[in-house]
Formats: C-alpha cells, structure tokens, sequence
C-alpha cells in the first residue's frame, strides 16, 4: 500500500531522505569520524563499568507519527476510539490494540508510558525532542540519544562503531547528528539490504601485499602532515581510515544472510523485518546504539486501512525481536525502545485520518533496567489530554540513560565547558527503573 501524505510537509520529506543517508558521505572519513578532542568522558571508571556490563540499546522509530488509538492506548467504543477492539496482553489487566496480537504476548517483558505530552505537532520539531531529550534552537545543537549512548558506553578502542542507523536499503552515509560529541560519536548508515556494508571488501585486483604498502605510505604521509600542523579535524580524518580497516575485517557482522531462513520468516520478509534482525545482529556483536526506522505512519487520510498494515509489520517484527533477544540472554541487557515523533488526534477527520498530536499519545520500552509489565500514566476517555502522570520527552531521556546505569545527571567536558548529559531541568521516570 502507497500512502499520499496529507500533511506535504518539508520537515518529513527531509527527515526520511536524511535517515536514508542520501545527503551522507560514503563509508571511508565520513562515516567513522574520529573523536575530535574534546576530552573523556567526565568519569572514566563508569564508562569501563559500562562497557563491561555489556549494555545496549535499540529505538524502533515509527517514523511520521503512529497512532496510540490503534496500538497502545485503545479507547474501543467511543466516538475516537475507531473501528478496532482492545485485546488482554500477558499482564492482567493491561489491554492493547487488536492490531498487535503477538506484542501482547510479550507484555510482561515490556512497558507502556501513556501520559507522553511533547506539545509538539511539528515533524522535524517532534523528532528533535525525542531523539536528543532537547526542544530545538538556533543557539545550540545537541546530540542524538545514540551518540550519548556511544560517548558514554561504548568502550574507546573498540574497533566497531558504537551508533548505527539501518536503513531498509542500501547505507554506507552518514549523519551530521552528534553536535558537540564530535564526528567519532555520529551515526552510520547501513542497509538491512545487499550485504549490508557497502564498499566493505577488498578490489579483487588489488593484493593485500599492496594494499599493505598503500596504506604503509599513506601513514607515513599522514604522520608527517600532522607533527606540523595537528587538528581535532585532521585527527578524525586520519582515524577514520583506521577504523574503517578494522571493520571490513569484521564486515560478516553485517551480512543478513547468515541467519537462518525460519529466523528471517519469524522477523516477517519485509523491510522492518530485515532491518530488526540486522540490528540484532549488530546488537550481539557488541554495537552500543542501533535504530531502525519503519515507515510511514503520516496517515491524514485512510488511518486505519495503513495502521492495520503497518501495525502488522510492526508486531511481527518487535515481537520477534523482543523474543529472540530474551532468548539470546541479552534484554537484560538491551534497552529496547520504540518512539515516534508525537501521536495521531483522538479524532477523527473527514477523510477517516488522524492528524498531529503531540498532547498525549504513548512510547514503550523493554529490556534492561525497565519494570516489566508497567503501565505509566493515563489518557483521559476520548485519549484526547493526559489525565495522571504527564511526562515529556526530558523525562524519557533521563530514563534512557537512567535504564542503562548512566547518570544522566552528569555533564560532558567539551572544550573545557560543562554540557548536562540531559535537560536539568527534568529528571527519570522513577516507577518505571527497575
């Protein structure tokens, strides 16, 4: 199904092709930027502790905004509630959308906040807040939650990058989407897709004899250049190609097609599919941040005819997904969270759509450090105002941070300034840490 979306807004149509890494560089300087100076992390005993912890974290963006009415916050007979049935879940007494039949069996590993109001109906704007915890402004920039969750997780020699995006096709971009951390902490872009890793072997044509040699002298050149004239820029410049090195000799991390095919059918055959394995597997391989994208949720028009397809992608997939990784042993360990830029109108419009609505709409987390089968806040009858426990998207970013053991209280030393991790003037949702 092809959707015509309503709202024809700039914001969105750049949000989608800017995922996809179209504006990015290819996978050499660009996509592994080194770190660019800016000092350590403010306590290095925590970050080693991390690190060995072994902590991760997965978003699922539902990009373009999905509905809470017809997946986690159903008003069934009502005059907004649509054509579509709560179901019990797992957890007695926890009720979802008809939509999301295997999802229900996993309620007891997973969580519901219900009481999310951004007050933000923009797409570009509603994306902003809950990717960086941040309103944005033209007087700073801040980082993406996963170049946090790299900065301050991710071990610093790993020779893997820390925060990956997986487009459904292609990859090999990259983001501009770390601000103040520096290049080293942006994401790259990868394919779900055609190997997953583009440009990440070899020319057949070339030894790797010469390539030794080539890159022997291309050091040398280098080392040369920076004892006259060193930068922050230069130094990721150089450890760019260092890193890139050390993972095309791990470029089997990426190939989808060493999982086995019921896996793949377990996932669903679709993008979204696809894309969730692949972030397993780069989850397993020791990736700090991974986020997937499935899209688009934009329905002005025919809301529920697209919900009652998309949905079932997205059941599929998170279920298995959810599955496979309590299986693994690893959801203790992985935060799994799946956002949207804000939720969809309690009501209903002329062409059967719902609009933007950013005053109270639902996100859901599982895994590592989560109260399994929690339900945080409320919506009023009609889903349309938060009626008990409103939070906003600085709550949810201390609670990212919080779930995985960072202090999110904590500031980065950048340039000899002190940037808080998240908005100070929020802090997590207690009832929701395990």
């Amino acid at each position: 199904m092809k959707c015509s979306y309503a709202c024809n807004s700039v914001d969105h149509r750049l949000a989608r092709r800017h995922f996809l890494g179209t504006l990015g560089a290819g996978i050499g300087a660009a996509a592994f930027g080194a770190g660019t100076g800016f000092g350590p992390f403010v306590r290095p005993a925590i970050a080693n502790q991390l690190s060995s912890d072994q902590k991760r974290v997965m978003v699922i963006f539902l990009a373009g905004g999905s509905s809470q009415l017809e997946s986690w916050d159903p008003k069934p007979r009502t005059e907004t509630g649509g054509p579509f049935r709560a179901i019990p879940t797992s957890v007695p007494g926890t009720h979802i959308s008809e939509l999301l039949p295997k999802t229900a069996l996993q309620m007891h590993r997973m969580s519901i906040i219900r009481s999310v109001n951004t007050a933000e109906d923009d797409h570009g704007k509603g994306r902003y807040k809950m990717e960086t915890g941040r309103p944005q402004s033209p007087a700073a920039d801040y980082p993406h939650l996963g170049a946090v969750m790299a900065k301050a997780v991710s071990p610093f020699d790993s020779p893997l990058p820390g925060h990956i995006h997986v487009a459904a096709r292609g990859g090999g971009g990259r983001r501009n989407d770390a601000a103040y951390l520096g290049p080293r902490y942006a994401s790259i872009v990868v394919g779900a897709d055609g190997g997953g890793l583009r440009n990440g072997e070899r020319p057949k044509n070339l030894t790797v004899e010469a390539d030794e040699r080539r890159q022997a002298l291309r050091r040398s050149v280098n080392d040369h250049f920076l004892n006259r004239r060193r930068t922050a820029e230069m130094d990721a410049y150089t450890n760019s190609f260092e890193q890139a090195l050390q993972l095309m000799e791990r470029r089997e991390v990426f190939e989808l097609g060493k999982e086995p095919t019921s896996l793949v059918e377990k996932y669903g055959n679709h993008e979204l599919g696809r894309q969730c394995l692949m972030a397993r597997r780069l989850l397993e391989h020791g990736i700090t941040f991974v986020q997937v994208s499935h899209s688009n949720y934009d329905t002005h028009c025919e809301n529920f005819n697209f919900h009652l397809e998309q949905i079932g992608e997205f059941d599929q997939a998170y279920s298995a997904l959810i599955d496979d990784l309590a299986e693994r042993g690893m959801l203790e360990s992985t935060l799994v969270i799946v956002m949207s830029e804000f939720g969809r109108t309690p009501r209903i419009n002329p062409w059967y759509g719902r609009d933007h609505w950013g005053k109270a709409w639902s996100v859901v987390m599982a895994g590592c450090g989560i109260q399994n089968g929690a339900v945080i806040g409320k919506t009023n009858e009609t889903g349309m105002e938060v009626a008990d426990r409103q939070v906003d998207h600085r709550h949810l970013f201390h609670t990212y941070l919080q779930a995985v053991g960072v202090d999110s209280t904590q500031d980065f030393h950048v340039g000899g300034r002190e940037m808080p991790m998240a908005d100070p003037s929020a802090g997590p949702i207690e009832e929701l840490l395990a």
